[in-house]
């Protein structure tokens, strides 16, 4: 995996939480719906990596639903003085 398509990517995700902070979603929607644009739909894995990625950088707060299976993503409204200078 290109370390340029996933910071793609995890920039993609940063714009959409950081236009809509209220948002969050599973990986499949997050893949789906916030990334629409041709030039960052990505597949699951890049998805996924560049989301673990982003939780690890504190910039995104994964929680686990309730069957213990499904995982829910959103931005971390700490750091958001952070990631407008990451998307700016």
């Amino acid at each position: 995996m290109s370390e340029e398509r996933r910071a793609q990517v995890s920039r993609a995700i940063l714009n959409y939480l950081f236009e809509h902070p209220d948002a969050q979603d599973t990986l499949m929607g997050i893949a789906e719906w916030w990334l629409l644009d041709e030039k960052t739909k990505a597949g699951l894995a890049i998805v996924k990596d560049a989301l673990d990625q982003l939780v690890a950088n504190g910039f995104v707060i994964e929680r686990q639903a309730p069957d213990l299976q499904t995982h829910y993503y959103r931005i971390n409204r700490r750091r958001l003085k952070d990631i407008e200078n990451v998307v700016k």
